[in-house]
């Protein structure tokens, strides 16, 4: 059994994302060199001009980490086929597109209802659910929750979007939406998700682009 205890993000009041503890930060290109500092400040407010590190702009843009109130709602919807049973929450959903690019025939983009669990076999269903980043996707087999996968503390800083956290590193002082995964959620790095401080695909909305990533 792994005892080793896991790193911890805390997200400070209207400010950065505090990281303690060992945890692995790459963008898409590779490792991210680490900053001199023995804790890291990662940037939320999407205006540092050092990202992924905070160099205090959020002090200087007005930069509010409060949730909205016309936020997508927090809610669970299950969706059931043949032994299976899909689960999603709309509010958690970073819009990454694994699951519609993945699987069309189940992740149906733009028709109602947009998940047909009816339309695949149990396996490529999991998988695609597996893949899904930000935890808004889940399933039950026979009854049974299907796990989440067993992966070291990672924080992958995404082109051009949120932070996709993965290994369960712990999440200070945030509430989880209905259904959420603990092992693996993506993270507002744009600043302006109308559900802080996890992602809502706003940055798709704002063109939100880190040419330094």
């Amino acid at each position: 059994m792994d005892t080793k205890p896991k790193p911890t993000i805390t997200p400070l009041a209207n400010g950065p994302y505090r990281v303690e503890g060992t945890v692995r930060l790459r963008n898409e290109r590779g490792d991210v060199p680490p900053p001199a500092k023995p804790r890291i400040a990662l940037c939320r407010c999407g205006g540092s001009q050092n990202k992924p590190y905070c160099d205090g702009t959020h002090a200087r843009n007005g930069f509010s980490d409060a949730k909205q109130a016309d936020r997508t709602a927090d809610r669970r919807e299950s969706y059931a086929g043949q032994g299976i049973v899909v689960h999603d929450n709309r509010s958690l959903c970073a819009h990454a597109g694994r699951c519609t690019d993945g699987l069309a025939s189940v992740f149906r983009y733009r028709q109602e209802p947009w998940i047909d669990a009816g339309a695949a076999n149990r396996d490529q269903i999991t998988e695609t659910v597996r893949n899904c980043p930000s935890g808004a996707l889940s399933c039950s087999v026979d009854g049974v929750p299907v796990p989440d996968p067993e992966r070291e503390p990672e924080i992958l800083v995404s082109k051009n979007g949120p932070y996709v956290v993965v290994g369960g590193p712990h999440l200070a002082g945030v509430e989880f939406g209905e259904g959420a995964s603990r092992e693996h959620f993506t993270l507002c790095r744009c600043g302006a998700s109308k559900n802080k401080p996890f992602c809502d695909g706003s940055h798709w909305s704002i063109q939100f682009t880190d040419e330094q990533n």
